[in-house]
């Protein structure tokens, strides 16, 4: 019996099989578009701009992190970061999030916490720095680079950066194209 739950519990924790179409990963993760549609209610950023920004991310993997460096090919080295989970939030950022929302108990690997703590962020790029709601490409700008580097305009001699926030931006109206498809019966079932 135990076996079988760990099973259980692994498999909810896979990516979905197709991320390039937001109909069917809500179809596959039923409780994702619920989450989703939550933290666009509570901050205004819209379900395609959150899931967009944590496709690029994560690919929508749990305990996602960067890779770890090896000295001489094999000894392993300490990350470059500490982001982690679906969000790839660092620490001092996620740490904000909790302090600021009172969500003390959140966690990167829970998906209905990090789409919360995206749209938070993006919120705040929105009050901060004026970025548009639906402005994927430089909410994701933001987001990478944080709002002090988005301000100093770090990304501007970043081109692999500038293209990453394109592909953001395309794969989010893509979702809110495809969402618009299944909104109403993803609204029915929930």
């Amino acid at each position: 019996m135990a076996v079988s739950l760990v099973g259980l519990s692994a498999c909810a924790n896979l990516p979905p099989r197709n991320s390039s179409n937001i109909c069917e990963i809500f179809r596959e993760k039923d409780d994702w578009y619920q989450a989703t549609l939550a933290a666009s209610r509570r901050w205004g950023v819209p379900i395609a701009v959150q899931m967009s920004i944590i496709q690029q991310e994560s690919s929508f993997v749990a305990d996602a992190e960067p890779p770890r460096p090896t000295i001489l090919g094999f000894i392993p080295w300490f990350r470059s970061s500490s982001a982690y989970g679906y969000p790839q939030a660092q620490d001092g950022t996620w740490d904000d999030y909790q302090r600021q929302t009172g969500n003390s108990w959140a966690d990167r690997e829970d998906f209905a916490d990090s789409c919360d703590f995206v749209a938070w962020y993006c919120a705040t790029s929105n009050r901060k720095l004026g970025i548009p709601f639906n402005d994927a490409k430089n909410l994701y700008l933001a987001y990478h680079e944080g709002h002090g580097g988005y301000m100093r305009q770090n990304y501007q001699n970043k081109r692999w950066l500038l293209n990453t926030a394109q592909k953001v931006d395309q794969r989010a109206w893509m979702y809110d194209t495809q969402l618009a498809t299944c909104r109403q019966e993803l609204e029915s079932e929930n």
